[in-house]
């Protein structure tokens, strides 16, 4: 134990030296930095976690240790972790804890930290850390920051890409060229900035699944659990019934299913949207539709055939809105529409009691028969929702038009996703 936390002191100094990618969620934590609430950041593993608290403490004097060490996470007595700490950083106030959801019990080791006077920063690699469950593990007030993989802006500013407030046609075709790639190989940190291929994200999935779900919930059909848990990646952008993927991949239950994909959502693979309705009862028993958290590890894991990239650009947008959401650190909700004719709209953003906005994400714009389905799903909606602020993304078109007395805004991806 005294080796391994003396050698992760020595890669967190090592770290602290190297170039550092400003994310978009830093705001939500600089301000609580020195507060001695305890400061919570989950998200997927390798999505960034360890070396955004590593920024948010440089200028602190702090300790860190990882509990992705098996060593670590086996502690019989954790004051023993307590005593190397001391040992290594002297007399320290701030705890960067990493990965906790390893250590058994965590929340007794942490409340007793908090309680001795420690300024504690954790991670973890599983949702339940970010749910109710946090508020009652950890006693007293806490901050919670979802993190996830590179922004197509933050990918951008990790290649040193310089940005304006407008583009020649020129710089406009070298953004949709980055744009596809980064829709193509994903936002993870080592893709994005040391070109880690699909073999990286392969390896980091199967991690996910056999670490932090087989183990830690013994499942004994391990095998099933990954079939399962490749099948989601490739409906992704698709609606799914628990009963239909009970079915097809022949489980004994619905119930082991509703685990399953419950397991496979904690540990941030994949995230689920609700049908939108009035009715609680409704949007609890509608298929959900799919996404995962990751473009790439969707091109890297899924079953798929070619033209599949209006899909992608839509998982594209519903991990932005996500994104979005964490950033502002609003409690907007986030659905998709459809009625019992099958008109769909892909985004509903509801806030309060009130639908805020309707999106529809639509690659081939140009096809005459697919604009019409898209905007007839969207006007749908318009009217069951009683919402107009109505929006397409497309992927270079722009411009407005009005239908049937409505108006539709058109704007190309990368200037929506972007936020220009």
């Amino acid at each position: 134990m005294r080796e391994v936390i003396l050698r992760q002191k020595q890669e967190k100094e090592q770290i602290l030296k190297t170039a550092y990618v400003p994310r978009e969620v830093s705001k939500n934590i600089e301000k609580y930095v020195r507060s001695d609430i305890i400061k919570v950041v989950t998200g997927i593993r390798r999505c960034g976690k360890s070396v955004f608290c590593f920024m948010a403490l440089r200028n602190i004097g702090f300790a860190y240790v990882n509990f992705d060490e098996k060593e670590l996470a086996e502690a019989k007595n954790y004051d023993e972790i307590l005593k190397y700490i001391k040992e290594f950083y002297g007399d320290i106030n701030y705890l960067l804890l990493d990965e906790i959801q390893n250590l058994p019990k965590w929340e007794l080791w942490t409340n007793s930290l908090k309680r001795r006077g420690y300024n504690l920063l954790i991670t973890g690699s599983n949702a339940k850390l970010l749910s109710a469950e946090l508020a009652t593990h950890l006693t007293g007030r806490h901050l919670s920051i979802e993190m996830f993989p590179f922004s197509f802006k933050e990918s951008l500013q990790a290649s040193g890409f310089e940005f304006k407030k407008e583009y020649t046609q020129e710089e406009i075709g070298e953004i949709l060229n980055r744009l596809k790639k980064y829709i193509d190989v994903g936002g993870f940190p080592e893709v994005a900035v040391k070109g880690y291929d699909y073999a990286y994200l392969q390896s980091l999935f199967d991690s996910i699944i056999f670490k932090d779900i087989v183990k830690r919930y013994r499942i004994r059909y391990s095998d099933a659990l990954y079939d399962l848990a490749k099948y989601l990646m490739s409906v992704f952008a698709q609606e799914a019934s628990f009963t239909k993927l009970k079915n097809m991949l022949k489980f004994r239950s619905v119930h082991t299913v509703q685990n399953y994909v419950s397991y496979i959502e904690e540990t941030y693979l994949i995230f689920t949207l609700n049908r939108f309705s009035f009715k609680q009862k409704e949007q609890v028993t509608s298929p959900k539709k799919i996404y995962a958290i990751d473009t790439g590890m969707i091109n890297a894991i899924a079953f798929q055939s070619s033209g599949n990239f209006g899909r992608l650009m839509e998982n594209a947008v519903a991990v932005e809105l996500l994104r979005r959401r964490s950033c502002e650190g609003t409690n907007t909700e986030i659905y998709y529409y459809k009625d019992y004719f099958g008109k769909e709209a892909d985004f509903v953003i509801k806030e309060g009691m009130k639908v805020r906005q309707l999106i529809q994400v639509c690659y081939d714009i140009g096809n005459a028969d697919t604009k019409e389905r898209e905007i007839k799903g969207l006007l749908k909606a318009s009217d069951d929702l009683r919402c107009n602020n109505l929006v397409v993304i497309t992927w270079d078109y722009e411009g407005e038009e009005k239908v049937d007395g409505k108006k539709i805004v058109y704007v190309p991806l990368w200037k929506w996703i972007l936020g220009l």
